[in-house]
């Protein structure tokens, strides 16, 4: 589930002069090879690395059946979260306390975030995926849905290959090419991959110190602010304005007290701090604040749903109570989101793709046409609204 952001602009700017994707999986693979070497590789370097590369539609395949994204907060959440997830990530902290102390001490980073991702990402190693690591990162790019994400990831792996840490025969991993315990890419692999057990190699694979530490370094990386908090479960008052909820409005803790905001359990954070109000199903499900760490999850996975899912799992793992689900009002069917976002696009809205998918883009569209229209405007899309469209 690993994927990180990487904007087209940069992506074009990076390489102005080769085929992008498309066109004959040969001749694109052929365009990679002569990029390589004008990127300054080695022509039987470049050769090497791609002698046995081949287009894998077992990756194509995974890359349009992610029909668990469309699945709301709380039965996403449910599926994901299980008893036994909980008893082994708890396990796992007592297992690995120095690697956790050595993480939270150097990067800040809380040992519930990892345990989370570790978790989501491979059950906790598990399982880490037996796709051809460069079969998939060159099928993705070759395919034109969203080459500007994996394109650069080629380039490096090809470096990671040149360093002596990467076999494009035998390196496998996730569908979308992400490698080892908590999933990083390439990039990730060559910015932020540490040998924390001083074998002199970066073993995400089979090292966990390696994996979990790397894994640290590469949210402080991302911008994780040490020692502070991501999410936590609120209280929040009947009659409360609605539009302020969602990312983008932030007010201080002390705002929100204001507002009649409250810990469900525990404290809040400090008064100064900032942080936005979230509603993963609406006004009458799970209230969340989000602090601005919890931002950072969005630059390991874009869905919405994934992201508040992993960061209140980090909670539970530290001893937060089961959230309150609430009675959030009936959502959408599959059919019925993508016939809503249909409907905002031609309003002109922004909602990305037609694809079912309740994501940021959507969201926004919803609430602005819920307080258009008078109604609550929390973001969750209902059979009311759709009608109301």
């Amino acid at each position: 589930m690993r994927l990180i952001a990487l904007t087209a602009a940069a992506f074009v700017a990076a390489s102005p002069l080769f085929a992008r994707c498309g066109g004959t999986f040969s001749g694109f693979v052929a365009g990679l090879k002569e990029e390589a070497v004008s990127r300054g590789h080695d022509a039987s370097t470049v050769d090497a690395f791609f002698r046995t590369v081949r287009q894998d539609q077992k990756v194509l395949n995974a890359d349009r059946a992610q029909g668990v994204f469309q699945k709301p907060f709380i039965d996403f959440s449910r599926h994901l979260i299980s008893r036994n997830r909980i008893d082994k990530g708890r396990r796992m902290a007592e297992r690995h306390a120095g690697i956790f102390d050595r993480i939270e001490a150097e990067y800040g980073v809380s040992r519930g975030v990892l345990l989370a991702f570790w978790a989501f990402e491979t059950d906790y190693g598990g399982y880490q995926g037996n796709f051809n690591t460069l079969d998939a990162l060159v099928t993705l790019s070759h395919d034109c849905r969203r080459p500007e994400l994996f394109r650069p990831q080629v380039f490096a792996a090809l470096e990671l290959y040149a360093r002596g840490a990467f076999d494009p025969a035998t390196t496998t991993g996730a569908w979308a090419g992400e490698i080892g315990m908590v999933q990083m890419l390439p990039t990730d692999i060559l910015e932020n991959g540490v040998d924390a057990n001083g074998d002199g190699q970066v073993s995400l694979k089979t090292s966990v110190p390696d994996a979990l530490v790397s894994g640290g370094k590469m949210l402080s990386h991302l911008g994780w602010r040490a020692g502070e908090p991501w999410l936590q479960e609120v209280d929040v008052p009947g009659g409360m304005d609605w539009t302020q909820s969602g990312l983008d409005v932030q007010k201080s803790v002390s705002e929100w007290q204001a507002l009649g905001v409250a810990a469900r359990d525990g404290a809040l954070a400090s008064g100064d701090m900032m942080a936005s109000l979230i509603l993963p199903q609406g006004h009458k499900g799970p209230a969340f604040l989000a602090y601005p760490n919890f931002r950072v999850y969005f630059e390991w996975n874009q869905s919405f749903t994934y992201v508040v899912t992993a960061a209140y799992f980090a909670t539970r793992l530290e001893g937060a109570p089961v959230y309150d689900a609430g009675n959030p009002d009936p959502g959408l069917s599959g059919p019925q989101m993508k016939e809503l976002q249909r409907k905002l696009a031609a309003r002109g809205y922004d909602v990305g793709g037609i694809d079912g998918i309740l994501g940021a883009g959507t969201r926004a569209a919803v609430q602005a046409e819920q307080a258009r229209l008078g109604l609550p405007a929390d973001a969750w899309p209902t059979p009311e609204l759709l009608g109301r469209l």
